[in-house]
């Protein structure tokens, strides 16, 4: 079976235009003075069709996704995101590692302070006094340092699969916004060839009307055919730029070019349901957001282990090197020392248990979040698998609805040539056609909107490839 295309129903309604013509009598000349009182609306213009935002063509699908995913400050900002986990890491490893400071002083005194000892003068202040301090310090066994470093590695985990995330769902959301943009201008060009039908039709009934072949009623019902037609475009021409407009928004990049249609995306909806069963198999382990919950979770769990480790002791060791120009009595002016440092803290108040019962109930809120979700995935994916079934009934229903209609307006206008019609009837079977085809184009790309939910809740991204 052949799908209907938009396009033929031009042609065909031409044809029905210039069978009316030829019908009532009336040469094009006359048709034109007929029509020559009736209102005509403004010129309709499409949307624009300036230079593409990308090389080579029409904007693709997947060119949109990669545009969406590299500008949008929400992908973006996941980024940053991550980048911030992976400075949160290099914190958390550098408690294990030594620090060294060093400080320096300079005194100026009034006087300056002298000895005599065995026959020599020993300065013991100098009025101008310089003094340095360097310590290197670095822990030798602190048990809270290892779960801090344990729960920022799972946090910046965590956070790379939400960067990760967040790139899939916008790549998503502008797939859906490539798709609507799409069947609205499929609607604005319908709207657009069934004003011109109507502008015909109307300049029929008028030149049937002057020649006696029809009533004035049938150029009242054209003009108010007319009518309708206009107020349709405005609305349609309306729906595509706002449709536009929120693409743009989310390439962060005017689209002013063609967009081309996404054959592959279609193709691939139109599959029996069976071919997408195969989908949801592992889709547990291949969503983003699930992976980044359950690592959320590890890290509060590491995290509520850090309070018990206070009540092990603390192990240090620190070295000290001083320089001064003040020798004084020792005659030396540098010195150093090596220390070690053991603090056990035996009972702080009972903050560390506090912190303990606070963070595992944190740790099993979150736990709880990701058992919920996982549930829902099934349930998504169940949905997801529905709205494609609905959606390819519908598309069948509207193949079969169009072809009707075609044929329809075919008998339509070999009763009008034999006069068992009138022109009204033609242009009622012509808009039903156009309504058809109209319905027609918003169903299939309404499939693809419906694969493009399938794929998001199992897990991959709108092109169907694991992110």
């Amino acid at each position: 079976m052949q799908r209907p295309r938009l396009a033929t129903a031009v042609p065909l309604c031409a044809w029905l235009a210039l069978s009316a013509s030829d019908a009532s009598g009336q040469q094009p000349g006359a048709a034109e003075a007929a029509s020559a009182d009736v209102p005509v609306a403004p010129s309709s213009q499409p949307p624009p069709q300036g230079a593409p935002p990308t090389e080579g063509g029409p904007l693709t699908l997947e060119q949109a996704v990669a545009l969406a995913a590299k500008r949008n400050e929400v992908a973006l900002a996941a980024e940053q995101q991550s980048e911030a986990a992976r400075a949160r890491v290099a914190r958390a490893r550098a408690f294990f590692f030594p620090e060294l400071t060093g400080t320096g002083t300079y005194t100026r005194r009034l006087n300056e302070v002298t000895r005599e000892v065995g026959g020599q003068t020993v300065v013991i202040q100098r009025s101008n006094a310089f003094n340095a301090n360097f310590v290197a310090s670095m822990p030798l066994f602190d048990a809270r340092g290892i779960f801090l470093y344990r729960a920022a590695r799972r946090d910046e985990d965590a956070a790379e699969w939400e960067a990760v995330e967040a790139r899939r769902q916008i790549g998503f959301e502008a797939a859906s916004a490539f798709l609507s943009t799409l069947a609205q201008e499929q609607v604005y060009r319908a709207a657009e060839q069934r004003l011109a039908f109507a502008r015909k039709s109307l300049q029929d009934a008028a030149a049937r009307a002057e020649a006696g072949l029809a009533s004035t009623n049938d150029v009242t019902r054209a003009e108010l055919e007319a009518a309708s037609a206009e107020v349709q475009l405005s609305n349609a021409r309306n729906a595509a730029q706002t449709t536009r407009l929120e693409l743009s928004y989310l390439l962060v990049s005017p689209v002013e070019g063609n967009l081309a249609a996404p054959d592959t995306l279609l193709s691939d909806a139109s599959r029996p349901l069976e071919a997408h069963a195969s989908l949801a198999e592992g889709a547990l382990d291949r969503r983003p957001d699930i992976l980044a919950a359950r690592l959320r979770v590890d890290a509060l769990e590491e995290n509520a282990k850090e309070p018990l480790a206070r009540l092990l002791p603390t192990l240090g060791a620190s070295a000290t090197y001083r320089l001064t120009n003040e020798a004084g009595l020792a005659g030396r002016t540098g010195d150093g020392f090596l220390g070690l440092n053991l603090i056990w803290n035996f009972f702080d108040g009972g903050e560390r248990y506090a912190e303990r019962r606070e963070r595992v109930a944190l740790a099993k809120a979150a736990q709880l979040q990701v058992q919920a979700t996982t549930r829902r995935v099934d349930v998504d994916i169940e949905q997801a698998r529905v709205a494609l079934e609905n959606a390819q009934a519908a598309l069948a229903q509207s193949d079969l609805a169009v072809r009707t209609a075609r044929q329809n307006a075919e008998e339509q206008g070999i009763l009008y040539r034999q006069g068992l019609s009138t022109a009204l009837t033609v242009a009622d079977a012509s808009l039903r056609q156009f309504e058809a085809e109209v319905a027609y184009a918003q169903s299939r790309f309404a499939l693809g909107v419906a694969l493009l939910g399938l794929r998001a809740a199992v897990g991959l991204d709108p092109l169907g490839k694991e992110p």
